[in-house]
């Protein structure tokens, strides 16, 4: 079992951490030249120094740092030599600090980092959608070194998930405890309005009134069985995938608290949780 685990940047995490079977922590800078999946507001304010102290500390207690290049659209500016100029000084600094490995969410960025800075491991999103065996085995022969999989479509579907971990030869990681709509609607929205909150350039300037979240857990509200068919994935059924050759396992969110993600880890790893379902997979009233 290797579990990634979100970073709200405190220290008091990592020591935490440190006895667990926890191999990458991820996370980034507010907003940055590329954005990601996360709203300003929704992350920890924390200066460059400070990320890359965080950096040294995760690898000092034997953890990797994967950062987060995760935007599902840069607006077509990637295409343009300025914002490759912006990406290409982003990504200088984030491999000097010690970064293994980042993430993107569109096929172009895979290329641009692997083609200049082929040392980075590449995860692929799971807003990149991937949930067939195809689709795939496209973002392998781009160079992704792992994917991970669209988990409101296939966290549930096993022959699926079967099929793909046999005919792709990457790494492949589950998110396992979101609690997101399932085939919901309202995501290539909401990953585009959560990417353009967080770049730097964009004339939000890192404003959001997040209404798809807001939308979401209305719904689930009126229908709360909506949380018990989300995608998430019970501590105690993580063999199941396993048996299927899963042993990635991504952990959310980035914005709790060290002593709830921490309890999260915990049951995973453990893989038995008795406690109230929504202590696992229940986004934090930030």
């Amino acid at each position: 079992m290797k579990l990634t685990v979100a970073t709200n940047f405190e220290p008091a995490l990592v020591e935490a951490l440190r006895e667990l079977p926890v191999s990458e922590l991820y996370g980034k800078l507010r907003r940055d030249a590329a954005g990601g999946g996360r709203a300003p507001y929704q992350l920890a304010a924390i200066s460059r120094r400070q990320l890359a102290r965080h950096v040294a500390h995760a690898r000092e207690a034997g953890i990797g740092f994967n950062y987060l290049l995760n935007a599902s659209c840069m607006g077509n500016r990637e295409i343009t030599r300025k914002a490759q100029r912006e990406l290409e000084a982003l990504l200088d600094w984030v491999c000097e600090i010690g970064v293994a490995a980042v993430t993107v969410a569109t096929p172009y960025m895979l290329r641009l980092i692997k083609a200049r800075y082929p040392s980075l491991k590449v995860r692929v999103s799971v807003f990149a959608g991937i949930d067939r065996v195809r689709k795939a085995q496209m973002w392998e022969e781009l160079g992704a070194d792992c994917l991970v999989m669209d988990s409101l479509l296939v966290n549930r579907e096993l022959k699926t998930l079967e099929r793909i971990r046999k005919h792709v030869g990457c790494e492949l990681e589950l998110l396992i405890n979101n609690s997101c709509l399932q085939s919901c609607a309202l995501s290539p929205m909401h990953m585009n309005a959560l990417a353009h909150a967080a770049q730097d350039w964009h004339q939000n300037d890192g404003f959001l009134i997040d209404w798809c979240f807001l939308r979401c857990t209305a719904t689930k509200l009126r229908e709360p069985v909506n949380y018990i068919r989300s995608e998430w994935i019970r501590p105690e059924d993580l063999h199941v995938y396993e048996d299927l050759g899963f042993d990635r396992f991504k952990i959310v969110e980035r914005d709790l608290p060290t002593s709830i993600l921490v309890k999260r880890v915990e049951a995973y790893a453990a893989r038995r949780y008795d406690g109230n379902l929504l202590d696992l997979v229940q986004p934090y009233a930030f």
